[in-house]
């Protein structure tokens, strides 16, 4: 739909009636709120920027902290890895824990439980992160991980302060369109009425 119809016409009448002279102090009051629903999530933009930026700072220096202490070293399969049946005609592919041996740098041996293809033979090869102590845990945060979860940060924080805007809105124009409808039901009942239209 385009010209005096379409959805960006009736947008923009929407945004400034106070060019209708049937527009009602209700619909300014409307176009008044829509106006400040688009400037409150324009301005929300730099503030979810700055939450965002300093999420990343604490990001980084979180994963400068995980690294500290912990090595990347290889773990070897003690045992074949189970393979997963998923029914009659399918094979799992998912990883599964089976019991592998690594050193660390101390030399010392170690055995746990590591993740592994299933059907991975005995001897297999499986990268793994230990600790100070030599014991498995989680790989430490990376500057990509870190960049990522600070713009996560801040398109949830916009997002969020979007929708309560548009939350907002659509409660206020309720409560208006409820008014405006009173306000005709009233109007009607004292229309003056005969057995014709004027």
């Amino acid at each position: 739909m385009h010209g005096s119809s379409g959805p960006i016409a009736r947008f923009r009448r929407r945004l400034f009636p106070g060019h209708n002279s049937l527009a009602r102090g209700s619909d300014r009051f409307e176009a008044l709120l829509l106006k400040l629903v688009i400037l409150a999530a324009l301005l929300a933009i730099p503030v979810a920027a700055a939450a965002g930026s300093a999420n990343h700072g604490r990001q980084v220096a979180a994963a400068a902290s995980d690294a500290v202490g912990r090595q990347a070293t290889t773990a070897y399969l003690l045992k074949s890895a189970p393979v997963r049946i998923v029914d009659s005609e399918s094979v799992g592919t998912e990883d599964s824990t089976t019991e592998a041996t690594w050193t660390d740098s101390r030399g010392v041996r170690h055995t746990g439980g590591v993740l592994a293809t299933p059907g991975s033979p005995a001897g297999s090869p499986v990268p793994v992160w230990i600790d100070a102590r030599g014991e498995l845990t989680a790989a430490p945060r990376t500057a990509s991980t870190a960049v990522f979860d600070s713009v996560l940060v801040g398109l949830w924080l916009w997002f969020a302060v979007v929708a309560g805007l548009v939350l907002l809105h659509r409660v206020v124009r309720l409560v208006l369109d409820r008014h405006r409808a009173a306000a005709w039901e009233r109007a009607w009942a004292v229309y003056p009425r005969s057995g014709s239209w004027p």
